[in-house]
């Protein structure tokens, strides 16, 4: 079973391609959109070397089992290359997906999915299926609408009462 949405992401020390780090300090407390407006490039995320699994048991994707020498296992037995982790600026896990060792990863869908996320992490709405940047959005359930009418004193469609649509924030 994958770590829980909105706990906070296991943190270890591990060799990578950037040497070793300690996860919580390397990856700071902003989105790496934030990286790339401040810095000019886009973050490169370093391949990390696993070699005793703790990496792959902290975040569930072995079970707590799993021993051995990594050069000795199959690819079956280390189906853990397909895992995808989103984790925010406050370290909480944000979104996972989980594909089998067959299937290859969507890019679009994970970049669409980091989109929605920043935006609805500032923002108090909500997007819809198969949503993109640029695209209307809808009013989180949370906003009441006397609240809603100072957010967005322009108005919103309402196709029905729990689905408010207003355009994307900018």
């Amino acid at each position: 079973m994958p770590l829980p949405l909105g706990t906070t992401a296991p943190d270890f020390e591990a060799e990578t391609t950037e040497g070793k780090i300690k996860f919580h300090d390397w990856i700071g407390n902003s989105w790496s959109e934030d990286i790339r407006e401040t810095q000019g490039a886009a973050p490169n995320y370093p391949m990390i070397g696993d070699t005793d699994f703790n990496v792959s048991k902290l975040y569930e994707m072995l079970p707590a089992s799993t021993s051995g020498d990594p050069l000795t296992r199959t690819p079956a037995d280390n189906q853990t290359v397909r895992n995808v982790f989103v984790i925010g600026p406050d370290k909480k896990i944000k979104l996972v997906m989980v594909y089998p060792m067959t299937t290859g990863r969507n890019f679009q869908e994970i970049l669409r999915s980091i989109d929605s996320l920043q935006m609805t992490a500032k923002h108090r709405v909500a997007t819809p299926a198969d949503w993109t940047q640029g695209e209307d959005v809808i009013i989180a359930g949370s906003v009441s609408n006397d609240e809603a009418k100072t957010i967005w004193p322009q108005g919103w469609k309402e196709p029905k009462p729990y689905i408010r649509i207003v355009p994307q924030p900018k």
